[in-house]
């Protein structure tokens, strides 16, 4: 087997595991890590190769801008003060705890490379936490918190560990040099993607066409990235404002066609992406085992002390962190998402899983630093990184549901049942007053009004059953129960078309272009007509 093979094999595991993990009620990410470690022992297949290079630009754009798609620039001003405290501060303190303690426990670890190491273990795996808490019934506003957390952490953990790599490599550190550094970077980042966010956007209006758009959105994660990068930014900032300057103004409301096959796009992107990520954190356990098999007392004492000093850390801050935030909130009475009781708390506690970014950031620790001499402590700082990833992901992700289940922590349905019914009576409102509208210019007969105006109901009913009362809803049950037959003899009569234009795409003398053509009219009619 050889590089290309394995690529797709982990590909392949990428789609499979996700109903399997689903069946098993397991993390898709969690498995993927075992069948890569399952397949690192097979004698058959290849050691990785992956230059260190390549590592972040490949792996981290794509994960960030599909992480991007669930959130808002709303919400992150929302809560700025939690993000503050958990992706900025918190980054910080486990990165300074980290570094004390590694240098403590490693014989010969000089500061900068134990400061490389707290910084890559720092930040919690946003795609790891969401994909496990978000199948377990948590409330939205935990699950925001996460995956705002997971964001900006990254931003902050990679900018110190960019910083820390640079002191290592070049052997010489300075406090006043490495602050302008960040400021820099930051600011660098911010214009790359709030400039690339504004020419995408232009060019969003130009191509027109969803299949173009798509693919230009496939491209300007990796272009913000290198970009940055290159004028010597935050390669993931800059990725990270440019994603949120798109989910704010780059969205065409009646554009139907593009959101549906964009949002389906990078579903498929972040699975793919995520699969491969994570198997490969099991593939590289051979690698990473076999380079201390001559140290494993001591290199095993290490990780599992920065294993606690990791989980601890996080919760010695989380606890006074969540009463503040709350104590504050209440004084102040912002609309954030904190945590709103200690179990919350806990939760939150133990969903700081590291992940992809913790990984990426090891393996692209270059090989050797100024002068040609190997980088510090390398194999070691590797063995316990990938001893941090492994013991939060594994313990804490099939742990984390029997925990849920054990403080009862479940998603607030009479918040959300709230929402839902308030957005169903705009939705009437704002159809029956365009109605309205339109029947002050246009003459239409009672029975095409009366039936319009059943319609905004309708919409309304579908999306919340109960703002309507029981008379209305039995009536609207019948106009449904009525609706569902006629469309399910209509997709019928769809599917036949259809199977009638396939079979004349395999005849002689047809132009397959134009079956083509037709068979997208018919998919389009399918869609239109789908209840």
């Amino acid at each position: 087997m050889d590089q290309l093979a394995l690529v797709l094999v982990l590909l392949l595991g990428a789609v499979v595991m996700v109903p399997v993990g689903d069946r098993l009620r397991l993390p898709s990410p969690v498995l993927m890590t075992l069948a890569g470690a399952v397949l690192a022992l097979l004698p058959f297949v290849p050691n990785v190769e992956v230059p260190p290079e390549f590592i972040l630009p490949v792996v981290l754009p794509p994960l960030l801008y599909a992480a991007v798609q669930r959130t808002s620039w709303r919400q992150f001003t929302a809560n700025l003060r939690p993000i503050f405290l958990l992706a900025v501060a918190l980054v910080f303190a486990t990165t300074a705890a980290v570094a004390a303690v590694a240098q403590a426990v490693v014989p010969g670890m000089p500061v900068a490379a134990a400061v490389v190491l707290g910084a890559l273990v720092a930040p919690p795996d946003p795609v790891a936490a969401t994909a496990v808490a978000g199948k377990l019934g948590l409330p939205r506003r935990l699950v925001s918190i996460l995956e705002g957390e997971g964001l900006f952490n990254d931003v902050t953990a990679i900018v110190l560990y960019h910083v820390a790599l640079a002191a290592a490599i070049s052997g010489s550190f300075s406090v006043s040099a490495a602050i302008g550094s960040l400021v820099l970077s930051a600011v660098v980042a911010i214009a790359v993607g709030l400039l690339l966010g504004w020419v995408t956007n232009k060019l969003m209006g130009l191509l027109g066409d969803p299949t173009l758009q798509i693919g230009l959105t496939l491209l300007v994660p990796f272009v913000a990235y290198v970009l940055a990068e290159e004028f010597h930014g935050s390669g993931v900032l800059a990725v990270l404002t440019c994603a949120l300057f798109l989910a704010e103004y780059a969205v065409d409301a009646d554009d139907v066609m593009g959101r549906l096959a964009g949002y389906t796009f990078w579903e498929v992107v972040d699975t793919l992406v995520t699969g491969v990520a994570f198997g490969l954190i099991g593939l590289e356990l051979h690698n990473i085992f076999g380079a201390a098999s001559h140290r494993w007392g001591q290199l095993l004492g290490a990780g599992a002390a920065v294993v606690g000093v990791v989980v601890g850390v996080r919760l010695l801050w989380l606890l006074p962190a969540a009463w503040l935030a709350k104590r504050m909130h209440k004084l102040r009475d912002y609309d954030e998402e904190i945590p709103m009781s200690w179990r919350e708390t806990l939760i939150m506690w133990w969903s700081g899983m590291r992940g992809v970014a913790s990984v990426a950031l090891a393996l692209a620790i270059p090989f050797s630093i100024d002068g040609g001499n190997g980088f510090p402590a390398r194999d070691d700082i590797l063995f316990i990184a990938f001893a941090v990833v492994l013991s939060t992901l594994l313990v804490q992700g099939l742990t984390l549901p029997w925990l849920v289940r054990r403080l009862r922590v479940q998603a607030d349905t009479d918040a959300v049942d709230a929402l839902e019914r308030e957005l169903a009576l705009r939705v009437i409102k704002a159809s029956k007053r365009r109605l309205k509208e339109i029947l002050e210019v246009e003459e239409l007969p009672d029975e095409v009004s009366d039936q319009l105006a059943r319609r905004a109901y309708d919409m309304g009913a579908r999306i919340a059953p109960d703002i309507v009362d029981d008379e209305r809803r039995e009536l609207f049950e019948r106009r449904i129960h009525r609706m569902k037959k006629v469309h399910r003899i209509q997709g019928e009569m769809l599917s036949a078309a259809r199977h009638e234009v396939l079979a004349a795409r395999s005849e002689p003398g047809t132009d397959p272009e134009i079956v083509d053509r037709v068979l997208r009219h018919l998919d389009m009619r399918s869609l239109r007509h789908t209840p």
